[in-house]
């Protein structure tokens, strides 16, 4: 039950995004486009822990017209690996520094569509060094009780995927599980 790619063209690349247009045939042996849409970088996230506490940013997102909090997010620079990437994105985002980031889940965000591929930290002893660097992340970086996350998503104040998908791994399984 593959998918067979016949062909694949680019329709629009940049350092952030590309759009290909795929000829692909589904079983049973019809053809279709199908869009597709390509992350050149690797994608990482964190729920930075202290206690029970969870270290969240207050945002806006100008595509969907939403605030909402978020895990700090974003994507590795070339050459650079997951954890250091993730190490440098809560300092820049947060103006804490972690002193231990583990790995706890990778997963595809949009698999139908998209190659982007995301991996989940769960970083702690963390330590404040200063203001956050990038000002342009948040509106303001706030430490949260770990038992209000389930009504911070429930009441839409938590809507972002990739957040809502660490926060839930973390919760639901990673911590159970004693790590």
């Amino acid at each position: 039950m593959e998918w067979f790619v016949h062909d694949r063209r680019p329709v629009y690349r940049s350092p952030w995004v590309e759009v290909w247009l795929d000829d692909v045939e589904v079983p049973g042996g019809q053809r279709l486009e199908h869009h597709e849409l390509r992350f050149p970088r690797a994608s990482v996230t964190a729920v930075v822990v202290d206690g029970d506490q969870v270290l969240l940013l207050w945002r806006h997102r100008f595509i969907t017209g939403a605030w909402g909090w978020e895990v700090p997010a974003g994507w590795a620079n070339p050459g650079e690996d997951s954890e250091a990437a993730v190490r440098r994105e809560i300092e820049e985002e947060t103006g804490w520094r972690a002193g231990t980031a583990v790995p706890m889940i990778g997963y595809n965000a949009i698999s139908g569509i998209s190659d982007m591929r995301f991996t989940a930290f769960v970083a702690s002893d963390v330590t404040r060094v200063g203001e956050p660097v990038d000002k342009i992340e948040a509106v303001r970086v706030q430490w949260h009780p770990l038992a209000e996350v389930p009504k911070l998503a429930a009441d839409g104040q938590i809507s972002d995927g990739p957040s809502l998908t660490a926060l839930a791994y973390y919760l639901g399984m990673h911590r159970p599980l004693g790590h």
